[in-house]
């Protein structure tokens, strides 16, 4: 593996990219010219798992959040398939807490850091209870005292369960891609969460989790992203991108034949 990123070796598959362009602040038209296209490109793909789930349970705000704790470093297949499992056994705080930390850990498994999940899971339910009456909270302080509870499930649940409108998520998907296309330069995604409310416009920010998570997952990928197959391709300039796939992509639709509103 360590070969396959040298620099200057040659791999079937994959091409070198010339430096990027030098950053600079994006405009309105860009971020609307971005966004209107993913929302085209999207059309077909398989939704995040904590869109899944929210749509499958309507919105539901304890449930939102318990999955959005499953999905952290786990494949949404993983996580989907959890968080049902979960749910069948235990849909509310109250019948969440009755299950012991092991029977959580039996019901998640295999999701990432299982053991450490379970007992945030467990030690919510007990908070939610104890100082909210089993009700899950509508504002991003109150959220914040949830055990294993950070902006990122925070500002998720706000945008999913809550219809808010002021509330930007950011995930390493997020993070990575609006780095790419010289949105933000930013460190960490509490930083890039930041920058990006003041690159873009609110009227965006319910929408770039969806849209970017969704085109990271199945395009512009960690490593190797799938360039020439990409819908906003001419307007990114591929900070940091060093190497790309030139492997097709196989979208069910072709994002830059129209725009679609939002």
């Amino acid at each position: 593996m360590g070969r396959v990123r040298q620099v200057g070796k040659k791999h079937k598959g994959f091409r070198p990219l010339t430096p990027p362009a030098p950053l600079t602040p994006p405009t309105p038209q860009l971020v609307e010219r971005v966004m209107r296209r993913l929302a085209v490109a999207i059309t077909g793909l398989e939704l995040p798992a904590v869109e899944k789930i929210s749509e499958s349970r309507a919105e539901d705000p304890f449930q939102v959040t318990i999955a959005t704790l499953l999905s952290a470093r786990t494949q949404d297949a993983t996580t989907y398939a959890a968080a049902e499992r979960l749910f069948a056994k235990a849909s509310t705080p109250a019948a969440m807490a009755k299950l012991s930390t092991r029977q959580i850990e039996k019901l998640i498994y295999p999701v990432s850091f299982y053991r450490y999940k379970a007992r945030y899971i467990k030690a919510t339910c007990a908070k939610l209870l104890e100082d909210f009456g089993g009700r899950t909270p509508g504002t991003m302080e109150e959220l914040l005292t949830l055990p294993g509870v950070g902006r990122k499930t925070a500002n998720l649940v706000l945008i999913l369960a809550y219809e808010s409108r002021k509330n930007i998520c950011v995930d390493t998907h997020v993070h990575r891609i609006a780095n790419r296309l010289g949105w933000v330069k930013t460190r960490t995604p509490d930083e890039t969460e930041q920058a990006l409310y003041k690159a873009t416009d609110p009227r965006w920010w319910p929408y770039i989790n969806l849209y970017l998570v969704t085109w990271g997952q199945n395009v512009c990928r960690p490593i190797y992203p799938r360039c020439p197959g990409c819908a906003i391709r001419d307007v990114c300039p591929r900070i940091g991108v060093t190497r790309i796939s030139t492997a097709a992509v196989d979208l069910p639709v072709e994002a830059t034949a129209a725009e679609s509103s939002t």
